[in-house]
This record gives structure tokens, C-alpha cells and sequence, in this order.
């Protein structure tokens, strides 16, 4: 049997950095703080009346899970409003935006892990 040691990240003690799509991030659990093979998690947030650059990910699939506030939601064209104890599939290779209604705050599952080489805007 393999010893595995754990890994416990507060996100008190992660640092928020800006991705290229424009949300503040705040990385729990990937490849830069963790052990991580497979997928990544992070807190994002937008302030009120703020969205992303709509993008895509060629390889990543995501989970949105609204924490705090609310927002619009798009994907592929198709809308809808999302609030606290939404959660959001982001199939990888589809378009999406969220804009933030009121401060938002909101978890983020991608698998494989996120990274900003993988994040496509329109030209």
C-alpha cells in the first residue's frame, strides 16, 4: 500500500490572480499548489455588472458551482439566470460567458487542470 501525504490548501492562504478570460481567481487545488494530475479547482468572482471575455477551452471540461450573488449564463448561445446552489456544466469546446448580476462568487472544477494555454478568445 502506497503512503499518501495530504494536501490541505485554506483559501484564506491563496493568492488571487486574474485569468485571461478577467475573473479573479483564487487557486485551492492544481498543478502549481498540489499534487494534482487530473483536474483543477478554484474560487472565482466578478463584481457586480462584470462578465468574462466570452472563450472556450479546447481541452477542458468545467463545473460551475455559484457560491454567493447572481448572474447571467451563457453557453453556445443559450442563457440563463444562475443564483446560489446553481451548478453549471462547460462541455470543453463550447463558448461561454458569465456576467455577474450582483458580486458573484463561484467555484470552478476543470478537468483536465485550467491553464491559459487552453483558454481561446474570438479575433
Amino acid at each position: 500500500m502506497v503512503h499518501v501525504t495530504m494536501t490541505l490548501n485554506p483559501l484564506s492562504r491563496q493568492k488571487p490572480f486574474t485569468t485571461k478570460d478577467g475573473s479573479t481567481i483564487r487557486s485551492l487545488l492544481d498543478r502549481t499548489n498540489a499534487p494534482v494530475q487530473n483536474q483543477s479547482l478554484a474560487e472565482a468572482t466578478l463584481p457586480a455588472g462584470a462578465a468574462t471575455e466570452r472563450h472556450w477551452h479546447k481541452l477542458s471540461e468545467e463545473f460551475y458551482f455559484i457560491i454567493e450573488g447572481n448572474g447571467r449564463m451563457e453557453i453556445d448561445g443559450e442563457t440563463a439566470e444562475v443564483g446560489p446552489g446553481d451548478a453549471i456544466l462547460i462541455p470543453s469546446g463550447a463558448w461561454h460567458q458569465i456576467t455577474a448580476g450582483q458580486p458573484l462568487r463561484f467555484l470552478c472544477c476543470c478537468a483536465p487542470p485550467y491553464s491559459h494555454e487552453d483558454t481561446y478568445f474570438e479575433k
